[in-house]
């Protein structure tokens, strides 16, 4: 990995503290998915990815977080054994698992009457 340039780990922080207070606040929804390694969220037409899901005692895996814009295959991805962010990766996977321990994991290939309304108008 390239050395990050502290502009940028500033600008990250933020970012991540961002995620991590619409999070806590519940304005920010994570979900599971069957069979899923990861937890995963829309904001801001971007798809956030939080994973592997392990148990929450776990500390020995490390833990990413993903950054995707639906509309590029750019992407940010900062795990938890980053010397400068990986606190606030730890606390945004402590933050979404209190918030979706009590949640059943869903199907996303589920078909909806929300979905079949979307796409037929």
């Amino acid at each position: 990995m390239a050395a990050r340039d502290s502009t940028t780990t500033i600008r990250l922080r933020a970012l991540f503290a961002q995620i991590l207070s619409l999070t806590t606040s519940g304005e920010l929804r994570w979900e599971r998915r069957y069979g899923s390694a990861h937890r995963y969220s829309n904001w801001n037409n971007n798809l956030l990815i939080l994973g592997p899901d392990v148990a929450p005692d776990d500390e020995r895996t490390p833990r990413y977080l993903l950054i995707t814009p639906f509309d590029s295959p750019e992407c940010i991805e900062v795990n938890s054994n980053d010397d400068e962010l990986g606190d606030i990766v730890r606390a945004l996977v402590r933050a979404v698992d209190e918030k979706v321990a009590g949640e059943p994991p869903r199907d996303p290939f589920a078909v909806t009457d929300e979905l079949l309304s979307r796409l037929t108008g």
